[in-house]
């Protein structure tokens, strides 16, 4: 069973950075999208930015300017570079890989707790 392992997740100082990884443990074949979102207690999970098997992006609104999303196809890995961070950003934060076929992948996520 292909599974998504993220990293990169931790505590910083509100204004700092950190860098999201997540990578499937095997082969996926047809990956369509793949994408980041996040959870905070309390509230449900929304999406923060996804990125198509063409290159092209999306971003909530929340996180545009400061958030960036890339891919690389050759290693099935998916990165997520976090700057300007603020208090609110605080979540557990998912990947999930999409294929042609619709099947989702998810990752068991990962922690990111920002303070002020």
């Amino acid at each position: 069973q292909v599974q998504l392992v993220e990293s990169g997740g931790g505590l910083v100082q509100a204004g700092g950075s950190l860098r999201l990884s997540c990578a499937a443990s095997g082969i996926i074949w047809s990956i369509r999208a793949m994408a980041w979102y996040r959870q905070a207690p309390g509230k449900q999970r929304e999406l923060v930015a996804a990125i198509a098997s063409g290159g092209y992006t999306n971003y909530a609104d929340f996180v545009k300017g400061r958030f960036t999303i890339s891919r690389d196809n050759a290693k099935n890995t998916v990165y997520l570079q976090m700057n300007s961070l603020k208090p609110e950003d605080t979540a557990v934060y998912y990947c999930k890989f999409q294929t042609t076929g619709s099947r989702d992948y998810w990752g068991q996520g990962t922690q990111v707790t920002v303070s002020s």
